[in-house]
């Protein structure tokens, strides 16, 4: 029981930290690439599917509930997923003329649903944990659809695209996990024990995406150079107007302040996770899809704990003026 509190003190610490720990990773395995090279193939696969299981593991019944309660704020919320960052990525591929690899990557993000880690940027911001958790699971339920048909629409005319093989890939690695996660916690959430364990499990999340991140840099990071700086001005741009957009959004439904904050979080906040999986699975000559992707898994990471560091002195100064 003692080692079970130790891992879950490293788990909460991990979780606080995860854009610094993505970051270390990053910067140590750029230094000496070596570090993930047995992040590849079907591992890297696995070690997906063990971020969504233990997405999965935290969803309960009436996390499912919300889907049918709040109907409209979830349609709102998956609608704009799927539109706002698919066309902003569409917009950018044409208006920035990027090349083939970089806008592979930028769209595969775009269509991704979104990030994990949006429900602790959401909490940390003060905003609509429960409606988060709705958005999330709705889009990562939609994903296997949506995101291929997207990639096809957006991009089938100039980029080889494989829907059917893409809907197959995503399925394995999204809903499978969340469901066996869904389940277990279904079956096992009273017990003591499985809820200490799931105390664990958000730290095993942030060292599995850190695991994805680190195999990317590992195998494509030499290529950054020589497109580095364009790779993060497009994610940068793509990621900060999902924030004003996914808010805007939220000011036009009439939603109130912590289900605003949580929209555009939501809608900002993708799983590139997932599209750096892709990426490498799907588009394995074009090594900027892959890195593309991995730098969105650093940035989004950084930029959410920005949003909630700034949602929060928001909050402090108007508290000051009451």
């Amino acid at each position: 029981m003692c080692i079970l509190k130790i891992l879950q003190a490293a788990s909460r610490i991990l979780a606080s930290y995860t854009s610094l720990v993505i970051t270390g990773v990053a910067a140590v395995t750029f230094l000496y690439p070596p570090l993930f090279c047995w992040v590849k193939g079907d591992l890297q696969t696995l070690i997906l599917g063990i971020i969504m299981l233990t997405m999965g593991m935290t969803l309960s019944t009436e996390d499912f509930k919300i889907l049918a309660k709040r109907p409209l704020d979830i349609f709102i919320g998956a609608a704009a997923q799927y539109t706002i960052m698919p066309l902003l990525a569409w917009a950018m591929v044409k208006l920035l003329k990027l090349e083939p690899g970089i806008a592979i990557g930028l769209l595969l993000v775009g269509c991704c649903p979104g990030g994990v880690s949006s429900n602790i940027i959401t909490f940390l911001s003060r905003g609509d944990v429960a409606f988060s958790v709705g958005m999330t699971t709705a889009s990562t339920l939609l994903a296997p659809v949506m995101t291929p048909f997207l990639m096809y629409y957006l991009a089938g005319n100039s980029i080889d695209v494989n829907a059917v093989a893409m809907f197959k890939s995503i399925l394995i690695v999204t809903l499978l996990p969340v469901a066996v996660g869904a389940a277990g916690n279904f079956l096992l959430g009273k017990k003591a024990m499985y809820q200490e364990v799931c105390k664990v499990m958000p730290g095993i999340s942030v060292l599995a995406f850190a695991c994805i991140v680190g195999g990317v840099i590992t195998f494509q990071g030499e290529h950054f150079f020589q497109s580095g700086l364009l790779i993060f001005a497009a994610i940068f741009i793509h990621n900060l107007l999902g924030y004003i957009l996914g808010y805007t959004v939220g000011i036009c439904t009439g939603m109130n302040k912590a289900q605003k904050r949580t929209i555009s979080i939501e809608v900002g906040m993708q799983n590139a996770g997932l599209a750096t999986n892709l990426a490498g699975k799907h588009f394995p000559t074009e090594p900027n899809a892959a890195l593309a992707s991995a730098v969105s898994c650093v940035w989004h990471s950084i930029s959410g704990t920005f949003l909630a560091a700034f949602f929060r002195i928001i909050d402090k100064i108007n508290d000051r003026r009451k």
